[in-house]
């Protein structure tokens, strides 16, 4: 594995604009324990709060997590800058503190084609069934067809269906149109339980993939209750290659080692930050190779065709229950249409490429794109956990 110098990062690189104003709450690996820690982010350093919330899952179902989080008192484990420091895997000391997703019995789920640009660019992986070569002169016909109607059309609107039945007469109809101007969202399970990585590590993509992206997202922290409590930042890697082959394909485009980030913290709503900054939010995609390629690209919020709101109530109700909650990532402006090499062939990882996905009040989430058949397997399953937590005597009570 190489690194640059671009690699790894420092805690300025991933903190919020505000630094720790908010209320920051984020898990660490606590070699003491021999398992994860809950912690809060203060001017202190990283405060040990497991005493209090075993896991965020406890933290995230308490009636106000901000003021719960506040409130709570415990050790110091270390400084951020020594935590960011050892947590990527190749500079890591095992005897101390290291970064994990700030997750963890949270069910993880995916919003797609929730932006107009992303829908056309999943037709155009349908259409090229995989072949990155084809996407060039596939894009321009079906920019042609659809014009510029997308960007202002409301999903399951009575113009969505008058657009619908025009496409489907021109032979342009889509599975990913279906979700991305009709009445039901795309919302899938992005990740197992637990398997999520966070913010300072390698993110995977499989070795036999030749055309991937990174997809930033802001993720939603969400209660068994259906509740909005905080948001995080995602990385949804995904393999266009994979999914254009087949829509059925799906897990295996999506879901492998260490392809679902999210991180570094989750920013717990409270008076001075809530669902509406979420909504007019900017997220900012950089992308540094180690050929020296820069990629730097933008999603905002307020673009989105679905409102968060409307995409919490399509995956939790009557339909549907998480006794734990769940986290939904919102889905992604980000076209990758930058030829990277060859003309016509658009945006492909390399190895070694470092991916920073920022948003002022959410920080920054960094990674480093490897292999998922080589970055550290995932091995901290459910019964792990609480088998470490029983030993701790935190499940009492």
């Amino acid at each position: 594995m190489a690194t640059s110098e671009n690699w790894p990062v420092g805690p300025g690189d991933i903190l919020p604009a505000d630094g720790v104003a908010g209320a920051l709450a984020g898990r660490v690996w606590n070699p003491a324990v021999g398992g994860p820690s809950v912690v809060a982010v203060r001017t202190e350093g990283v405060v040990d709060l497991s005493a209090h919330f075993a896991t965020m899952r406890e933290l995230c179902e308490t009636d106000d997590p901000a003021s719960a989080l506040r409130e709570a008192t415990g050790p110091v484990l270390c400084t951020l800058q020594d935590l960011v420091a050892n947590t990527p895997a190749e500079l890591r000391d095992d005897s101390r503190p290291w970064l994990l997703s700030p997750i963890d019995l949270q069910v993880v789920k995916a919003a797609g084609v929730t932006f107009p640009v992303s829908m056309i660019e999943r037709i155009i992986e349908e259409r090229a069934r995989g072949d990155q070569a084809a996407a060039a002169g596939i894009r321009a016909e079906i920019t042609d067809a659809v014009g510029g109607t997308l960007a202002t059309l409301k999903p399951g609107s009575e113009e969505a269906r008058q657009l619908k039945e025009l496409l489907i007469a021109r032979g342009w109809w889509s599975q990913y149109l279906e979700v991305g101007i009709g009445p039901d969202a795309e919302i899938f399970t992005k990740a197992p339980v637990l398997a999520t990585v966070g913010g300072c590590v390698d993110v995977g993509v499989l070795s036999s993939s030749l055309w991937n992206n990174p997809e930033p997202e802001v993720v939603l922290v969400v209660t068994s209750a259906g509740t909005i409590v905080g948001a995080s930042l995602g990385n949804d890697v995904n393999l266009r290659d994979v999914e254009g082959r087949s829509a059925l394909l799906l897990g295996k485009a999506k879901d492998n080692n260490a392809s679902a980030a999210v991180g570094p913290f989750i920013r717990f709503f409270d008076d001075g930050y809530g669902l509406d900054d979420l909504r007019t939010a900017t997220v900012t995609l950089e992308i540094l190779g180690p050929d020296g390629f820069h990629l730097t690209a933008t999603s905002p919020l307020d673009q989105i065709s679905r409102d968060p709101l409307d995409l919490v109530r399509q995956a939790i109700g009557p339909q549907h229950q998480y006794p734990d909650g769940f986290v939904l990532y919102l889905g992604t402006l980000f076209a990758p249409v930058d030829d990277r090499g060859e003309a016509g062939r658009g945006f492909t990882h390399a190895l070694d490429d470092v991916v920073r996905i920022a948003e002022p009040r959410l920080g920054a989430l960094v990674n480093r794109v490897q292999h998922s058949e080589q970055v550290a397997p995932w091995e901290f399953g459910i019964d792990a956990l609480y088998r470490n937590l029983a030993a701790r005597g935190l499940l009492e009570g």
